[in-house]
């Protein structure tokens, strides 16, 4: 029987490890007789789970003592919405980066509460690349400058930190957060939704520097104000206590295997070996500009449509799974999160080579 790798792009791929772990400790955590679902989130055990999960991430990434880590639900369509309501600080703009749909999602819903400022955006190369950083119609009267680092539909991703001056950078990172090693501190705010790089669907990451926390709005329902967050441990109210404690595991392997610098190693050549495969083939296309191509998601259609849908059950049969496209793009794609091991981007570039050769690609 072929082994499973599972491309969605998320909920996504577990760290086997993980897993295992995780089904070991399901009916009995070290000997408590509980399991971590059942434990009260007010409790020392699972304080325990929760301050090792913050302290593995911290060490990850370099994480400064000024800023803080909450650990939130909502996912990133809570953070659109949250992140004006507390960072406008009186303000009344804020500047946008427009690459791709996510970015858009995130606009909308900060014209809620502010005059947004679109310094730049690839709409018209059907967002395929980033414009360039000297091109960015930035404000000074921006309360901060917000940009998604991955779109996780088209495959677009910046390789490097925008530096943008004394503005408070805001990152979604929900795609591509722990991927390689960031500088922390060119950021005020960074947040991701966990279900792609950090563990299930339910908990969302926020890391926060902390003199922007505590000037929300005054119409800012309590559940959307970072203080209350930050002055709880992220205990304001019940959190999603599995999926914090599955996402501590996930800090744990990543240690294990090396932190970032060497996640960053894997996933770059993870990437680099696909590209080469879809460039090198006349069948498969990648239409985004290579200076900006994701090491995350790896969309890519065939020459002829009418044939993926036979590439898609060619794949399920040999357990490649969930390679379809967003329904927006179609075609298909390949998200190759940490979780991914480099055998399954192997086993996808030999189909691509078989199918192509059958049908004269």
């Amino acid at each position: 029987m072929n082994p499973i790798y599972n491309f969605s792009a998320g909920p996504a791929v577990l760290p086997r490890p993980v897993l295992e772990r995780a089904q070991a400790e399901m009916l009995d955590w070290q000997g408590t007789g509980l399991s971590v679902m059942e434990m009260s989130h007010r409790g020392a055990d699972f304080r325990a789970i929760a301050a090792q999960a913050e302290a593995d991430l911290r060490r990850l990434l370099a994480i400064p003592a000024h800023y803080k880590v909450l650990f939130l639900q909502g996912g990133a369509h809570s953070q659109f919405a949250m992140i004006p309501l507390n960072l406008l600080r009186g303000r009344s703009q804020a500047d946008y980066v427009d690459t791709g749909d996510w970015s858009l999602k995130a606009i909308a819903e900060a014209q809620r509460f502010a005059k947004v400022n679109v310094v730049a955006s690839s709409a018209a190369s059907n967002y395929t690349t980033i414009p360039a950083l000297d091109t960015w119609q930035c404000s000074s009267q921006a309360a901060y400058l917000h940009y998604t680092s991955n779109e996780t539909i088209r495959g677009v991703e910046f390789q490097h930190t925008p530096m943008v001056g004394e503005v408070p950078l805001v990152a979604d990172m929900s795609s591509d957060i722990l991927s390689r090693p960031i500088d922390i501190e060119c950021f005020g705010l960074i947040y991701a939704g966990a279900q792609k790089n950090i563990g299930p669907a339910g908990l969302t990451l926020v890391i926060v520097r902390e003199d922007l926390v505590g000037a929300a709005s005054p119409e800012t329902p309590s559940m959307f104000n970072y203080h209350n967050y930050a002055t709880t441990e992220s205990m304001y109210n019940t959190p999603p206590t599995y999926a914090w404690y599955i996402a501590g595991l996930v800090f744990q392997w990543l240690l294990e295997q090396g932190g970032l610098q060497a996640m960053a190693a894997q996933n770059q050549r993870k990437a680099a070996k696909l590209y080469a495969a879809i460039d090198q083939s006349g069948l498969y296309h990648n239409p985004v500009d290579p200076a900006y191509r994701s090491w995350m998601n790896i969309p890519f259609t065939l020459a002829d449509a009418s044939l993926e849908q036979r590439f898609l059950a060619e794949a399920a049969q040999v357990g490649l799974l969930n390679l379809k496209g967003h329904r927006a793009l179609g075609g298909m794609r390949a998200s190759l999160y940490n979780a991914m091991p480099e055998a399954g981007v192997d086993a996808l570039i030999e189909l691509m080579q078989d199918f192509a050769d059958k049908v004269g690609g």
